[in-house]
């Protein structure tokens, strides 16, 4: 491994600037960035897929905990950067130009499976989270995400029933997976500084409910939160056969949404699914 250059001249002699439309926002603290690398534990040996590296600067913390990365990158004005830790870490890092929404995450990673780490860029870490969390096979072919999202987000995927907070995001990344958060990064770490805090969510999965569509559970959630303000009987009344499965379950139909536990949208989707 050759010595690497401070991120900070890397990005000055490319001419690299975040960028707001691709929602960009680069860490320069080494330590910092070594600290979101050991989350997932130990990854030497292991192979890792990064979305959104950028200059690369959790691309060098996962290689130098001696992950396997594979890259996915949409910038061309990042890849010079990324090519430069190639030669680095040889035969460690594999750069794939693209829009990783576009992308067979699990194609590209072949039969092996795989960790997601990543500082994901704003305007599609939702998105990509949820894709990652869909789907009726299950496991899911990677074993862990460990993701930077906005704060908000991040309060969003992990809450409890009853706040707030609490909503389609949280059910679909707890009902069969363990969501935590694992670390708060202050928006000053990023270069620039976002409006709003950051922090990371590590996510594994866990054993599948039987007899549950993941689809239906998704269907089930998108009308209940899609009209979170109003009673149960009002916004599951488009999905058939729901309030029939309300009424099976003892769950009064005057409740919200956001007064259901987990537990309790799984068992009226496994009602639904029969």
């Amino acid at each position: 491994m050759a010595d690497l250059p401070p991120l900070r001249e890397v990005i000055a002699r490319h001419g690299l600037s975040a960028s707001k439309a691709l929602g960009q926002n680069f860490l320069f603290d080494e330590q910092l960035l070594d600290r979101i690398a050991a989350i997932p534990g130990d990854l030497d040996g292991k192979r890792v897929l990064e979305i959104g590296p950028g200059p690369g600067g959790l691309t060098r913390a996962l290689l130098r905990a001696g992950a396997q990365v594979t890259a996915i990158e949409m910038d061309t004005r990042c890849l010079p950067a990324l090519s430069e830790l190639s030669y680095a870490f040889p035969e460690r890092l594999q750069v794939i130009e693209g829009d990783a929404m576009k992308l067979d995450h699990d194609a590209i990673m072949g039969s092996a499976p795989y960790a997601v780490v990543a500082n994901l860029p704003y305007n599609v870490g939702t998105a990509l989270f949820v894709r990652w969390l869909g789907g009726e096979a299950w496991p899911p072919q990677w074993t862990s995400l460990t993701l930077m999202f906005q704060q908000e987000v991040a309060q969003r995927i992990v809450a409890q029933a009853g706040g707030s907070a609490y909503g389609r995001l949280a059910v679909l990344a707890q009902w069969r997976s363990r969501a935590k958060l694992a670390m708060k990064v202050h928006r000053s770490a990023f270069t620039p500084p976002p409006k709003v805090m950051s922090a990371i969510v590590h996510v594994e999965p866990r054993e599948m409910p039987d007899g549950v569509s993941a689809r239906v559970l998704e269907r089930v959630t998108e009308a209940a939160f899609g009209q979170r303000r109003k009673m149960l009987r009002q916004s599951l009344k488009p999905v058939t056969g729901a309030l029939d499965a309300l009424a099976a379950l003892g769950i009064d139909e005057t409740r919200r949404a956001e007064t259901l536990s987990v537990e309790e949208f799984v068992a009226v989707a496994r009602e639904l699914s029969a």
